[in-house]
């Protein structure tokens, strides 16, 4: 990933904020045609090893794990894309001063790699979609646990699946939030994300102003 130290975040904290915040990762390992990618919801282990682990799992009939299970020394990509907003040229105050501007796009993603392993462990795999839809289903109001199933139907769901646990080598972090535009430009950026309709816009206008110092 093409990485500016303007837009390098290293905080392990604010990385890991970010993927427990979208934890929809892009899983990307070497195919024998080329890259091979699946989104799949990932679970973070923080207090595991130097940066943590990820848990996730597949369908046993996707075959993206047999790649990994064949590699087991090879190492995957997962990315992870936080809040992003399209930047147009009409918020900058350099606009009107000089006319020389042009349209970008700003976000925040992390990028893990790391080694993989697969599991096929039928109580690891209880734990892994238990932990994972209670992180999902914490706070709603009618609340849906997998305990709520019939216990043969969740065997049966299981026997369906394949775990993955990947071992995080590496972690980058890129926000991308107009922190290299001069004040005045981040300011009318982020007061013009306030008036946008996209749903990301508010928490991407929240970045620009912390990031850019005007908070």
């Amino acid at each position: 990933m093409y990485q500016p130290p303007h837009f390098n975040e290293t905080r392990l904290e604010v990385l890991h904020a970010l993927i427990r915040a979208h934890p929809l990762g892009l899983l990307i390992s070497n195919g024998l045609d080329g890259p091979v990618a699946d989104p799949i919801p990932f679970l973070l282990d923080a207090g595991t090893d130097t940066h943590g682990k990820l848990r996730a799992h597949l369908a046993k009939a996707n075959p993206h794990w047999r790649l990994i299970a064949d590699n087991p020394s090879a190492r995957v990509l997962v990315v992870f894309q936080g809040s992003d907003a399209y930047v147009t040229p009409s918020w900058y105050e350099t606009k009107r001063e000089t006319g020389k501007v042009v349209p970008t796009w700003n976000y925040a993603t992390v990028q893990v790699r790391g080694t993989a392993k697969v599991l096929a462990d039928n109580a690891w795999l209880a734990r892994q979609i238990t932990d994972l839809t209670g992180k999902q289903e914490d706070g709603r109001e009618h609340s849906w646990a997998v305990t709520d199933a019939p216990p043969e139907f969740i065997q049966a769901q299981i026997k369906g699946i394949i775990g993955l646990e990947i071992t995080i080598e590496d972690i980058t972090g890129k926000w991308k939030v107009s922190q290299n535009r001069p004040v005045a430009d981040r300011e009318g950026v982020a007061s013009g994300l306030d008036h946008e309709t996209s749903p990301y816009s508010p928490d991407m206008a929240t970045l620009v102003r912390r990031y850019g110092g005007l908070d």
